[in-house]
């Protein structure tokens, strides 16, 4: 009896830490490789994007750090940084939507980030 109720409670702890290991459905998620050549990509989509619309002159330099969300495709939330004409690098929250079976992109925002 003993040896069942200290197999089911090792067997609870282990599922309760894959369960709460995981990423919640529709929650962010890191993104684990950032010099990852969509992840650049899509960092270099953002400022490409963010220069049409503010008819601005950024070079994107690197994402920084970045996190994913599952939607009705995928959101990229990117701190990403870029120099301006310059020279002088600034940080920058870009969200990028991506839905690839629609062939689709989205900058949704772009903002500085303040230090």
């Amino acid at each position: 009896m003993a040896k069942s109720l200290l197999f089911l409670i090792f067997f609870l702890l282990a599922a309760s830490n894959l369960v709460t290991s995981k990423a919640m459905p529709g929650g962010w998620a890191p993104i684990k490789n950032l010099t990852d050549q969509h992840v650049k990509e899509l960092g270099a989509f953002a400022v490409s994007e963010h220069n049409k619309v503010a008819k601005d002159s950024l070079v994107f330099v690197q994402v920084v750090q970045g996190d994913q969300q599952v939607v009705a495709g995928m959101n990229y939330r990117l701190v990403l940084e870029a120099k301006d004409a310059k020279e002088v690098v600034a940080k920058y929250l870009a969200v990028v939507w991506e839905q690839p079976w629609t062939n689709s992109t989205r900058l949704t925002s772009f903002n500085p980030v303040s230090s």
